[in-house]
């Protein structure tokens, strides 16, 4: 999965997303909600010293720089357990 980073503003509310070289804008209020980790999938045993079994998810609307008039794309993102940063999981483009 690919890493970005969320830009916040200074109460905490996202505002963009840095991805590679460019930055997007946050369109609308992300929407944010928890699943469960499959660990019994791969493994017998929860891994040692992990006590989360379950990872934030975060979908946002974005559009490519400042520019109101580009199309919005709609990203999963999914927070990195190991360093907090978040990757992009699922990524949808909206017709113009």
């Amino acid at each position: 999965m690919e890493h970005v980073y969320i830009r916040n503003t200074a109460d905490g509310t996202p505002e963009s997303v840095v991805r590679g070289a460019r930055e997007w804008q946050i369109a609308v209020e992300p929407v944010r909600w928890f699943e469960r980790v499959a660990w019994w999938e791969t493994a017998k045993r929860m891994p040692r010293g992990q006590g989360r079994v379950d990872i934030e998810v975060c979908q946002v609307q974005v559009r490519l720089g400042g520019n109101p008039g580009s199309a919005l794309a709609t990203w999963e993102l999914v927070r990195d357990g190991a360093g907090g940063g978040w990757c992009i999981r699922e990524e949808m483009h909206a017709v113009a």
